[in-house]
């Protein structure tokens, strides 16, 4: 699998990517447009079932492996990730983690989250340091922190948080973003 291939063909199949916080939402998001699908919720119980399920419906599923529970945030997780449970890539805000998925050729996601100036200077040096296959900034509706992002890493960039309405996401994509999280159903049907 190439590396840019997950991440990049969102733009062109569909800009939106459902977020699910909740498993309860599993199955709407397998029904929507959305073509990939950010697990943000799972356990050792239910994370096998969950990326089996949504592979079966030939959807991408990429795990934020800071949310699951029952499992150690460390670099054997993501090998067991890699070897068992077989998803198409990693969200993490953990740069020792992200080097680990990348030494196993699982596309890996770098989260930060920007509250300040310092925030997103430190996150950018992160991202440079760590170099991801891609960013995902949180919250999402910051034009000119995305153009930044973009701008001075050179990657993929995707956000997240707060995303309300279409405004919001034509937004985002119109500074440079090429795919936006969600939890919002409402959203999952968007082009």
């Amino acid at each position: 699998m190439e590396k840019d291939t997950p991440i990049e063909t969102v733009r062109y199949e569909n800009t939106i990517i459902a977020a699910i916080g909740d498993l309860a939402n599993l199955e709407a998001a397998i029904q929507s447009r959305c073509r990939t699908i950010f697990l943000l919720t799972g356990n050792i119980f239910t994370l096998q079932d969950s990326i089996d399920t949504i592979h079966r419906a030939s959807k991408k599923v990429y795990v934020d492996i800071d949310l699951m529970e029952g499992f150690g945030k460390d670099a054997v997780f993501v090998d067991y990730l890699h070897e068992v449970l077989n998803p198409d890539g990693i969200v993490t805000t953990r740069g020792n983690l992200i080097k680990k998925a990348k030494s196993l050729n699982l596309f890996a996601i770098q989260r930060i989250f920007v509250f300040d100036s310092r925030s997103l200077n430190s996150g950018i040096d992160l991202v440079l340091k760590i170099r991801p296959d891609a960013v995902e900034i949180l919250p999402g509706i910051m034009p000119k922190v995305i153009r930044k992002t973009r701008d001075e890493t050179k990657l993929p960039v995707i956000c997240g948080g707060l995303i309300l309405d279409k405004e919001d996401v034509d937004g985002a994509i119109g500074a440079g973003a090429i795919a936006i999280t969600t939890s919002n159903s409402s959203l999952w049907n968007l082009t």
